[in-house]
């Protein structure tokens, strides 16, 4: 953990003005989330595995990453469908590292000398990434009332894919689609939103908004599980296109559109599937290969839950904080180093992982938004 070289223009004041940002919108979001207990799987433990792994692995894994390819490119190499470059990436990877310091503040085992370069080196990359990514003078959709639009530049092709949902067959086939795929996504990535990302409102001239949503990894990929529940699924990544007409529509941080009205699946008017190739190139569903998807989404998830259910709470746990751990991932993977890093969970939080793996409820938030995450002393 030694030999990290602070970035220029950062220092401990500098370095607590972006954690004060952080914590205070990451305050914020919380306090909206929902409840984080399942049943299945424990989540909270892993989440602070994960986070632990964060703190003491990214700044490494980050200088690595930038020596092959500065931050800047690889956000705006993320600008594309099935990226997995998105919101709720770009979030994470400045406050996973941030959850896991103050697990380690709380266990008194937090090296406050070199947390100045620890941090400084994942504010920094996360900045150059996150500014590239959306380009519009903004970091987060926090800063930007809620505007997540990466794809501007597809709108026009997207539009032309879509198809009026003339009758309730049409409206019945998306509505399933979209249950089971988020469904099933949910379950793969252990209990995370993380397989699936909204973005918009994408302002149409008629005064209609489109909702954007990519469906990641619906297969095979880099999750160790994936290929036991997810073989037969006939696509990887897909797009949903959702044309809404009456619908005040915001994206999280988290990549989860909030509408108003609720229930914005009664409002879609056009609605477009298209198959992401590697390339990020669409290419459109037609109705039989919608429902092709359905029923293999349908599937695929009751293997992944009965695999789920199979598992120890250790092997339950260490999954989650791999897929935690792994947000960071896709950005190794634009830089063309993706193998050559260590992706194991756990490893670096193994002294605290007996404790960590007892936590089934989520902690308490205690003071206010400006103080969610210590500053350096």
């Amino acid at each position: 953990m030694s030999g990290l070289t602070v970035p220029p223009g950062w220092d401990t004041a500098e370095v607590n003005r972006w954690i004060r940002y952080h914590s205070e919108i990451s305050f914020a979001l919380t306090q909206q989330r929902t409840a984080l207990e399942s049943a299945l799987i424990p989540v909270t433990a892993y989440i602070l595995v994960g986070c632990v792994e964060a703190y003491r692995r990214y700044p490494e894994l980050m200088t690595e990453i930038a020596a092959a390819v500065p931050p800047e490119e690889l956000g705006r190499a993320g600008r594309r469908p099935g990226s997995q470059i998105d919101t709720v990436r770009l979030w994470s990877i400045a406050n996973f590292p941030l959850v896991g310091r103050s697990v380690l503040v709380g266990a008194g085992l937090l090296d406050w000398e070199a947390d100045v370069g620890r941090m400084a080196t994942v504010l920094d990359f996360w900045r150059r990434a996150a500014g590239a990514w959306r380009g519009d003078g903004h970091l987060q959709a926090w800063d930007a009332d809620g505007h997540v639009t990466p794809y501007d530049g597809l709108v026009p092709e997207v539009l032309a894919g879509c198809e009026p949902l003339a009758d309730e067959e049409g409206r019945a086939r998306m509505t399933r689609l979209n249950a089971l795929l988020t469904s099933y996504l949910f379950l793969l990535w252990f209990d995370t939103r993380s397989g699936y990302q909204d973005s918009g409102p994408y302002r149409l001239p008629d005064g209609r908004v489109l909702l954007l949503r990519t469906f990641n990894a619906l297969g095979p990929s880099h999750l160790p599980w994936s290929a036991q529940v997810g073989a037969d699924l006939p696509f990887h990544d897909v797009l949903g296109a959702f044309v809404l007409d009456g619908v005040d529509l915001r994206v999280t941080d988290f990549g989860t559109a909030v509408t108003d009205p609720a229930d914005y699946l009664a409002r879609v008017q056009a609605f477009g599937l298209f198959r992401i190739d590697p390339s990020g190139a669409l290419t459109p569903v037609d109705a039989a290969g919608v429902d092709a998807l359905a029923a293999a989404a349908k599937d695929a998830q009751r293997r992944c839950y009965r695999m789920i259910a199979g598992m120890e709470r250790r092997a339950k746990i260490d999954a989650g904080a791999y897929v935690y751990f792994s947000f960071l991932r896709p950005f190794a993977l634009a830089a063309g180093i993706d193998d050559r890093l260590d992706w194991t969970v756990p490893r670096d939080s193994l002294d605290l992982y007996p404790l960590l793996e007892l936590i089934d409820t989520t902690p308490a938030i205690e003071g206010d938004g400006s103080t969610y995450y210590a500053p350096i002393p």
